[in-house]
């Protein structure tokens, strides 16, 4: 099959297109005839060396921690998981190899379906970023009515975060740098943004938040996030995925809590019920195929994007 893998670490240019065999599924694994694949900075912390299991690295190495596709074999022991069903996967550190790949395999608890009304190009991007953002709301335990911060809310994991919160009935405020990235976070439920790259326009979180913030999730850390925890309330609720540096500063007139996103048959069932509301979106950035993932990654570490790239894979 044909997969952009590595055989070393290295920069984007490293990250070529193979031929490598297909993976085998274990007796607990499913594998996928993959379509889309999601590319995130997770990603590029695989193919540099900087995210690694403990041991020696089997290269040619395949990154990509998601994806969606077709199932076209099961081990014996996956019951929930047929041969056929249209699925999305989330998957770290497989050592058969990602989802930068024509088939990839996946541990049948962290496959979920595909909700009908979703295409496979948002499929594939979804996995990941929209377990990492409903899990970071439910951690904040997040309520109707509740003043919330989205800090770095017009990234993959942001768009989703600030549809889900909306979704919760809280009062969105979002971070957003640009006139695009502002009016895509607006689109999507947010109901105030501001520019954390301005001080005068964090301040503006004295009219939005007049009594102060109850929640704060998040995704980017620095300067000037620490600006804005100065506006969370007494018991405040502040949580980021692990990954987050600098992490937020702990003060004890508020909780600060990490987590890490965990694909589960559960989880999966709590994403699909926010991703069949038909308000919900999965933006997209940009689409590539395989052969240009060196293109992808180099594009990945000059800028931010609006949402998440993915690559087309059929």
């Amino acid at each position: 099959m044909k997969a952009a893998a590595v055989d070393r670490f290295g920069p984007p240019s490293a990250l070529t297109l193979h031929d490598v065999p297909v993976p085998t599924p274990g007796p607990n694994e499913v594998l996928i005839a993959i379509e889309s694949a999601g590319i995130g900075s997770w990603d590029a912390s695989i193919r540099d060396g900087s995210w690694r299991k403990p041991g020696r690295a089997h290269f040619p190495l395949v990154p990509g921690v998601d994806g969606a596709g077709i199932v076209v074999a099961a081990g014996a022991r996956v019951r929930r998981i047929r041969r056929g069903d249209r699925v999305y996967a989330y998957e770290f550190g497989n050592p058969q190899g990602g989802f930068y790949a024509e088939f990839a395999v996946a541990q049948a608890p962290h496959v979920g379906r595909v909700p009908r009304r979703l295409g496979t190009r948002e499929a594939g991007a979804v996995a990941t970023t929209g377990l990492t953002a409903l899990q970071g709301i439910d951690a904040l335990g997040l309520r109707s009515g509740q003043t919330v911060l989205i800090f770095g809310a017009s990234g993959a994991v942001g768009t989703m975060a600030v549809q889900f919160a909306a979704q919760r009935g809280a009062h969105v405020i979002a971070t957003a740098s640009g006139a695009r990235a502002t009016r895509l976070v607006r689109s999507l439920g947010a109901h105030r943004v501001i520019d954390a790259r301005r001080t005068e326009s964090i301040d503006q979180l004295r009219k939005y938040a007049p009594d102060g913030l109850d929640a704060l999730l998040a995704l980017a850390g620095g300067d000037e996030l620490e600006r804005c925890l100065d506006f969370m309330r007494p018991r405040g609720r502040v949580a980021y995925p692990n990954g987050v540096e600098p992490v937020p500063t702990k003060r004890r007139t508020y909780s600060v809590r990490a987590f890490d996103a965990e694909a589960s048959p559960r989880a999966f069932e709590k994403l699909n019920r926010h991703l069949a509301n038909r308000k919900t979106r999965v933006p997209i950035a940009a689409s590539y195929p395989l052969g240009r993932a060196a293109q992808a990654h180099r594009r990945l570490e000059r800028e931010h994007t609006l949402g998440r790239m993915v690559f087309r894979i059929r």
